[in-house]
């Protein structure tokens, strides 16, 4: 019965990739793909990697889909304006580049030696160290600290680009159009009842996240869609780029865990490296200064660049 299970739902992860790539509606492709990254995430939870699964929802199927519903509209507008369409050349160059791509990393993975290297093993016989009970947690915030990081710098210098494509005219103000919702009206309501919800979801998926699947990422998803919500009911406007508190908000999770990093220089011998007894300690404090400004860091990515003075 699982083995049935799982065979019909590789099928329709592989039909629904073919027919994102081929279809020739953008909205519908943006639409397929969104259905494809919900599927993945049953993909996982069937291999039991819960972590990855609700990765999948919040940041590839959710924030990636919602960013790419955007610039689906925008695509649509620029075209419906100047009345052109990528030629035959254009389409045939992006194919046989993403051919080129995909081939390249099968050949990279059918070259690794059998067995594949693995520091799975080492991990194992260290993790108890950290105090984490998570082996996800516990990976990303002790093995690859460094890469993790990274990932959250990476975000904050993505949201300092979409910026950059504000106009002079509206360079520190705010993003997108101003919304406005009846006070009385559906969207309204969810604007004032889910945010308390999804607040107590996201600091409990940010709690467990030591010893139990979720973790940071996912909890900052949630906060940034409840944020979302509340700005699109015209509850609350976007802020202007140049609020102080706003670029604090930014940089307040990376810095701390950059401070805690170079305290691990110096107590640990390596930057990153946390000092024996405050692991577990040390990777929460992280954990709950970075849910935050992710969060925001999220947010921002959603409304866009400013397009309105402050």
């Amino acid at each position: 019965m699982i083995e049935a299970l799982n065979l019909i739902l590789v099928t329709m992860i592989l039909g629904l990739a073919a027919w994102t790539i081929v279809v020739r509606d953008t909205f519908a492709a943006t639409v397929g793909f969104l259905v494809y990254g919900l599927l993945l995430a049953l993909a996982w939870v069937s291999l039991r990697a819960i972590d990855v699964a609700l990765t999948e929802v919040a940041i590839g199927a959710g924030l990636t889909g919602a960013l790419l519903i955007g610039a689906a509209s925008r695509l649509k507008q620029v075209v419906t304006a100047r009345g052109d369409e990528p030629g035959m050349l254009t389409r045939l160059m992006a194919g046989l580049v993403s051919a080129a791509v995909a081939g390249g990393l099968a050949a990279c993975i059918l070259a690794l030696p059998e067995p594949a290297p693995t520091l799975a093993e080492a991990v194992a016989a260290n993790l108890g160290a950290t105090g984490v009970g998570n082996p996800i947690t516990g990976v990303l915030m002790a093995f690859r600290a460094l890469d993790t990081l990274l990932e959250a710098t990476v975000l904050l210098f993505a949201v300092v680009g979409v910026w950059s494509l504000a106009p002079d005219r509206a360079w520190g103000g705010r993003a997108g159009p101003a919304h406005r919702s009846d006070p009385n009206g559906i969207l309204a309501y969810l604007g004032r009842v889910l945010p308390p919800i999804g607040i107590v979801i996201a600091i409990y998926i940010l709690w467990v996240g030591a010893d139990d699947p979720g973790g940071k990422f996912q909890g900052a998803t949630i906060l940034a869609a409840m944020w979302t919500l509340v700005i699109m009911a015209g509850l609350v406007d976007v802020p202007p780029v140049s609020r102080t508190s706003l670029r604090l908000a930014l940089v307040a999770g990376p810095a701390v865990f950059i401070a805690l990093g170079a305290v691990g220089a110096a107590a640990g011998g390596a930057f990153l490296a946390w000092p024996a007894g405050l692991e577990k300690a040390l990777i929460v404090v992280v954990e709950v200064a970075l849910m935050p400004s992710l969060a925001v860091t999220l947010g921002l990515l959603l409304a866009g660049a400013p397009g309105r003075p402050a």
